[in-house]
């Protein structure tokens, strides 16, 4: 089901999630349903469980709409539960990086170009995965929604502050977007 996407401001988008309970199976399935039904109509690359208000450790990744730019993602869906990043590269790149929990606002964002992840797949099975240039970066920006960690707080300073007033907007409210969102 369709649910609203939590915005900048709203407390969930702060909080560490918790571990998704594995053994309830039905819980799972309905969290990652959400998910994709709600990513789909909000035409994003990813959303994490805390944007549709759901402390839990689950996001969703969907490269395909982006295959004409980076080709290597003309297939790449993931849903990865309870991840962990149990490596990262030295090497850094920076990339704009937006959000659909805050509109409107895109800022570079410098993160590590390949990283591992172990995580549970949709089927419930243990995967360890490597992931590289634009698919790491996708990976990596829903991973930190679930430490309670935003795009905007690994920007410069200087760029921090030119984006504070919008902040504070999408925070009161003061935002449009194309899907259902909410504040709490």
């Amino acid at each position: 089901m369709v649910q609203p996407i939590y915005l900048y401001g709203s407390e969930v988008l702060r909080q560490e999630a918790e571990p998704l309970d594995l053994s309830d199976k039905e819980g799972v399935k309905t969290l990652i349903q959400d998910l994709k039904d709600t990513l789909t109509v909000a035409d994003g690359c990813g959303l994490a469980a805390p944007q549709i208000g759901v402390s839990r450790r689950a996001v969703i990744v969907d490269g395909r709409e982006l295959a004409e730019t980076y080709p290597y993602l003309k297939d790449f869906t993931r849903t990865l539960i309870n991840p962990v990043v149990t490596e990262e590269s030295a090497e850094k790149v920076t990339y704009q990086e937006g959000c659909l929990s805050i509109p409107g606002i895109y800022c570079d964002v410098v993160r590590p170009k390949r990283i591992t992840v172990a995580y549970y797949n949709e089927q419930l099975e243990k995967v360890t995965e490597t992931f590289d240039n634009f698919a790491a970066r996708m990976v990596q920006h829903e991973l930190s929604h679930l430490d309670g960690d935003l795009f905007t707080d690994h920007v410069t300073p200087i760029r921090r502050k030119i984006i504070a007033k919008k902040l504070q907007n999408i925070s009161h409210g003061r935002v449009s977007a194309r899907y259902n969102t909410k504040i709490k």
